[in-house]
């Protein structure tokens, strides 16, 4: 496919088309993750669902790899490819909130702070991930947990419908009533299927929460997360906790004298009319933290805050697993890797996936692991790229020593490119009706740049 071909497609579009040479070539290309650079043959900047069939028929005829980038966060690289194309989402970011109804209609470049700007002033939310620069599609196309998930289910719990372009050019909608079996693989199957042009979410009455982080000295994270394990299973669902294992970044407003040491955190996210009085109930019988900053917050605040923290341009490299019970042995090994975390953006996070998420059975949706209690993340972050194998290093070597204590699957998400043997363990029964669902709508595997789930008669082939 020569010049004359992509500058005559691109005259069909909306959007635009960014290739090699342009002078916006690199900046367009640029992925969340530093770690891959990426040279695809062009971009496509689409603006609406006919942009995007446009693209995907290109594909398809030139016969050329394609991505799909949404917000461009993908651990894993997966957004981008090599003299191929490239599916830009991110201007197709409008939000529409319908009060009366409760829903809440988004486009798939969105990213989630995108979406709460629209939806707080309304008192609703979606229960989105933790950052506010994550794109909506990424994050919900593999299930989707964060703040809220323990009161409000995964991000697909609230999903209702998608618009979806397929891989033969059509476009459908994935609702109860229509594709219903589309809409199932969507619900944490990932971008296996089609490319979703909009999502359609239940809206979800959330206010002012009372929430932040809490820091513990590392010689006290073994009786802080026994203490976590052991609460968790009977908080009230108001009452939102995640724990993690990290350094404290070497700026202010933190604390000096603390910059660099490894801490135990506990980021709360309480939305009940008796948060401060059941953070107060931990408060007192924790150790004494060394900064808490939990109190009475706006939702959006409490997504953006850790933004600074994890800006674009780091070398990333992910581990994940989820986790069902957490022995006195597992917690060992996790401090014991936290006493070697390389820098202050490296991490281990454990967000919790009980409560609200258990209410749903493992067949309602392609995300199967309805019984764990944690979705664990172990991530090597540092701005330098010479520090990429070291990161990397650590991450599967705490990984390793935490694993045996874990369920064999993952969230798709913190995984890298290289894991789709996981894939199975990950979906569980559910793998089968996943393979069916994509030979059904995309039989020649177009959408292959993921974490791909093959068609039953490819998969005996390869």
């Amino acid at each position: 496919m020569d010049d004359i071909d992509i500058s005559a497609f691109a005259k069909s579009l909306r959007g635009s088309v960014v290739q090699n040479g342009d002078p916006d070539y690199d900046g367009a290309r640029k992925l969340y993750n530093a770690a891959f650079d990426k040279r695809p043959r062009c971009i496509v900047r689409c603006k609406d669902a006919a942009d995007v069939i446009g693209a995907v028929k290109l594909a398809r005829d030139s016969g050329l790899p394609l991505a799909i980038r949404g917000g461009g966060h993908n651990g894993a690289g997966l957004g981008s490819i090599d003299n191929g194309i490239v599916i830009d989402m991110s201007q197709i970011n409008d939000v529409r909130v319908d009060p009366k109804a409760g829903t809440v209609r988004v486009g798939a470049g969105c990213t989630t702070g995108q979406v709460d700007h629209a939806t707080f002033p309304f008192g609703l939310a979606v229960p989105f991930g933790i950052i506010s620069t994550t794109g909506v599609a990424g994050l919900t196309l593999s299930g989707g947990h964060g703040h809220l998930s323990r009161k409000l289910g995964l991000v697909i719990d609230n999903l209702i419908e998608a618009d979806v372009v397929l891989a033969d050019g059509r476009f459908v909608v994935a609702s109860e009533t229509e594709n219903a079996d589309l809409l199932w693989a969507l619900k944490g199957g990932g971008g296996n299927f089609g490319v979703v042009t909009s999502f359609l979410f239940r809206g979800n009455p959330i206010g002012p929460v009372y929430g932040g982080p809490i820091a513990f000295g590392i010689e006290d994270a073994a009786a802080v997360m026994r203490w976590y394990r052991d609460f968790l299973g009977g908080a009230p669902e108001d009452f939102g906790i995640w724990a993690a294992l990290q350094q404290v970044p070497p700026g202010d407003p933190f604390p000096r004298e603390h910059w660099n040491k490894p801490v135990c955190l506990l980021v709360i996210c309480h939305t009940g009319s008796k948060a401060e009085a059941d953070v107060n109930s931990i408060r007192a019988v924790l150790p004494k933290p060394i900064f808490d900053w939990c109190g009475p917050i706006p939702y959006p605040a409490l997504q953006q805050m850790f933004d600074p923290l994890v800006p674009p341009g780091m070398q990333w490299y992910w581990k994940g697993d989820f986790v069902q019970t957490l022995p006195d042995a597992a917690i060992e090994a996790h401090i014991a890797n936290a006493r070697k975390l390389p820098n202050a953006q490296s991490l281990m996070h454990l967000y919790a996936i009980d409560g609200a998420v258990h209410r749903k059975r493992s067949s309602d949706t392609a995300w199967n692991n309805r019984s764990a209690t944690w979705s664990l993340v172990i991530a090597g972050v540092d701005p330098d790229p010479s520090q990429a194998p070291a990161i990397t290093r650590w991450a599967k070597d705490y990984w390793n020593d935490v694993h045996k204590y874990d369920l064999q699957g993952g969230y798709p998400n913190f995984m890298m490119a290289d894991e789709s043997a996981r894939l199975q363990a990950t979906f569980g029964e559910n793998y089968p009706r996943l393979q069916a669902a994509k030979a059904k709508y995309d039989p020649t595997n177009l959408f292959r740049v993921n974490h791909n789930i093959q068609p039953a008669a490819q998969a005996q082939a390869g």
